[in-house]
């Protein structure tokens, strides 16, 4: 229903305007050019772009506008330059392209409704156009294959309506003809429009950049010719009389229909004289040339084994190409020209070394090797493998009929030399992929670092705070007490000695109180277990004040670094502290601790309530971080009911 509604409104749109045309003959040009841009609009619409077709039919109502009132030409050229800018999806993503389409919008109303002079008008044309194709070239870079294609027909189509202007305007300029230049270039804009829907259209999107290549060339020849004529009618030194000049313009379009015909007449006097010399089809030797020169640019990978493929095609496989890329002896069919399902071949060791070490094999080295891409009763086959230093990375297969000639040994030379080039294509793009994973680790790693560093700052804060907190409230009152008594009993001492056996009993308790609770604070920051006597004594201490029991088994051959036992006994702390706030009052802990293989374990468990991991707290974040500013890693692992494992492991040096 679609497609028929699109062809309906596509012939109907064609009708209207040449009936425009027609009825008012001096704008029969514009009406072609609106019609032009209407079959785009129903051959987009055909081949599933509504949104572009939305555009064409936009520009083609503006066309078919100014056909009838010249006045509006500006709006039309607005509706142009937005198509340009709308490519390759028909919609307008970015800011700079929505902002200069309303710009041209709003301009272009202006214009018209000041009503400029023509002159005015073909300036804003020219503007358009260069603003147009400067967008179209810088989209280029970053589109995909598919949209690459629209943008290269497009932007072909306006080097072609562009050289054709440019030379229409020179020929009226120094010979006068044609009579009526507007009209032309005008009628030369028809091949925009064509050039879009090409574009989109599967069975031509794909050779784009050929199109581009080619308005580039022919483009090139026109601006030549009439240069060199320029030069001709300047070196006369007057414009030509009548008779001249009908000389020089049947000249220059000889000149021209040669420039034109001589690519294409080449390249087939060339095919026929392969074809008498029983070598058709493109040299393989091409092949092998148009590859690396491809490989030396900027083409996406995907895109360069497609090209591979089509051009082995041509030029020595009519019966199919095929590229397989994998890894590890898993190969898998990329692509294949005429296209076929996807495939996989799995190669065991002994398979893959030798097919990475062959340069070239025919089918009775595939049948020993590789049975599973022989077909039967299929014709001559070749088979190259993509390695690098021996690594197999891939396969190119080729294919002909049955009734073809078998490979030469050219094309087997050339097929050597387009599997080492697509191997070490292959090999560099998994160093790339190998390198942005890396470059990927890095920068997490680097953001952990600095989350980490923070929280470290952090903790130090509210350390010194706790600790200057403690002091106050704790050491400090004592020694307050301590000096308010020692006043009094100097006044006592003085007045009642009998009464001061008491009172120094009193003070010796409170000196006893300081000591203790400066000891205990002392304890917090750095236990003196753990500096003197190791992780063993210092844990057994810690297991002791636990209100759950708690049992410590150490198996460690020798002392470790002040910051190896630190992390660990504070890590084993934390867990020890946690399971007596939360696994329940009839759980128990274990610690154990062991050092094997050059890496310090420890594992803290308890057979408690439990939790679920998602809900690790601050204590944790803290566990983690003092492992991983020695180089260890922490596990927590825990459910609801089966109680809590907390393991942690620390590299350490040889003893």
């Amino acid at each position: 229903m679609t497609r028929a509604l699109a062809l309906w409104l596509g012939g109907a749109a064609v009708l209207t305007a040449l009936g425009v045309g027609l009825w008012d003959g001096t704008n029969l040009a514009g009406a072609v050019v609106a019609a032009g841009w209407s079959v785009t609009a129903a051959g987009c619409q055909l081949v599933g772009r509504p949104a572009v077709a939305r555009w064409a039919v936009l520009v083609a109502a503006l066309q078919a506008a100014a056909a009838i009132w010249t006045d509006v030409v500006p709006v039309a050229v607005a509706g142009w330059l937005a198509f340009a800018l709308a490519l390759p999806d028909g919609e307008l993503r970015s800011v700079p392209r929505r902002a200069i389409a309303a710009l041209a919008a709003v301009l272009g109303v202006g214009l018209s409704v000041l009503t400029g002079p023509p002159s005015l008008h073909g300036l804003a044309a020219v503007l358009a156009a260069a603003t147009g194709a400067a967008g179209i070239i810088l989209r280029c870079g970053a589109a995909s294959p598919r949209q690459r294609a629209a943008l290269q027909w497009t932007g072909a189509g306006l080097l072609l309506a562009g050289s054709a202007g440019a030379t229409l305007i020179g020929l009226y300029l120094l010979l006068g003809v044609p009579a009526d230049p507007l009209t032309w270039l005008v009628v030369a804009l028809v091949v925009v429009p064509v050039g879009a829907l090409l574009g989109h259209v599967p069975s031509t999107a794909h050779v784009g950049d050929k199109a581009l290549l080619e308005a580039v060339v022919a483009a090139g020849f026109t601006v030549m010719i009439a240069s060199v004529y320029l030069v001709v009618v300047l070196g006369l030194g007057r414009l030509p009389e009548a008779g001249e000049r009908d000389l020089l313009v049947s000249s220059m379009a000889a000149a021209l229909v040669v420039a034109v015909l001589a690519f294409p007449l080449r390249v087939r006097l060339l095919a026929t004289a392969r074809a008498i010399t029983g070598r058709g089809g493109v040299p393989p030797e091409e092949v092998l040339a148009t590859f690396g020169a491809r490989m030396s640019r900027a083409v996406p990978f995907d895109e360069l084994l497609l090209q591979l493929a089509e051009s082995l095609k041509a030029a020595m496989a009519p019966a199919g190409a095929e590229i397989w890329v994998g890894s590890d002896g898993v190969l898998h069919r990329t692509l294949s020209v005429p296209e076929l399902p996807t495939a996989r071949l799995e190669l065991n060791e002994r398979e893959r070394i030798v097919v990475g070490r062959t340069r070239v094999g025919g089918a009775s080295w595939l049948a020993v090797w590789m049975p599973g891409l022989l077909v039967e009763g299929a014709g001559p086959i070749r088979v190259a493998p993509a390695a690098h230093l021996g690594e197999l990375l891939g396969l190119i297969v080729v294919r002909r009929p049955v009734d073809a000639p078998p490979f030469s040994e050219a094309d087997d030379q050339v097929l050597v030399q387009l599997g080492r080039q697509v191997g070490l294509a292959l090999h560099n793009m998994r160093l790339d992929s190998a390198l942005q994973a890396s470059l990927d680790e890095l920068r997490r790693r680097n953001e952990e670092l600095q989350a980490s560093r923070l929280r470290i700052v952090t903790a130090a804060d509210a350390a010194r705070r706790a600790i200057e907190r403690d002091l106050h409230d704790g050491a400090q009152q004592h020694l307050v007490a301590l000096s308010v008594k020692l006043s009094l009993a100097g006044e006592i001492i003085a007045e009642e000695p009998a009464t001061t056996g008491n009172l120094f009993d009193e003070l010796r308790a409170d000196v006893q109180g300081t000591i203790a609770a400066l000891r205990e604070l002392a304890h917090g920051v750095y236990p003196p277990l753990l500096r003197n006597h190791g992780l063993d004594h210092a844990l057994r201490s810690a297991a002791r004040r636990s209100p759950l029991p708690c049992s410590v088994s150490v198996d460690l051959p020798r002392r470790y670094s002040e910051e190896i036992e630190a992390a660990v006994y504070f890590c084993c702390l934390e867990a020890i502290q946690n399971a007596g706030k939360h696994a329940g009052a009839d759980a128990a802990i274990t610690v154990e601790l062991e050092a094997t293989g050059g890496t310090l374990r420890f594992e803290v468990a308890d057979d408690g309530t439990g939790f679920a991991t998602g809900d690790a707290g601050h204590g944790f974040v803290n566990m983690r971080d003092r492992l991983g500013a020695i180089g260890g890693s922490l596990t927590v692992e825990s459910d609801l009911g089966a109680g809590t494992r907390i393991r942690g492991e620390i590299p350490v040096p040889p003893g």
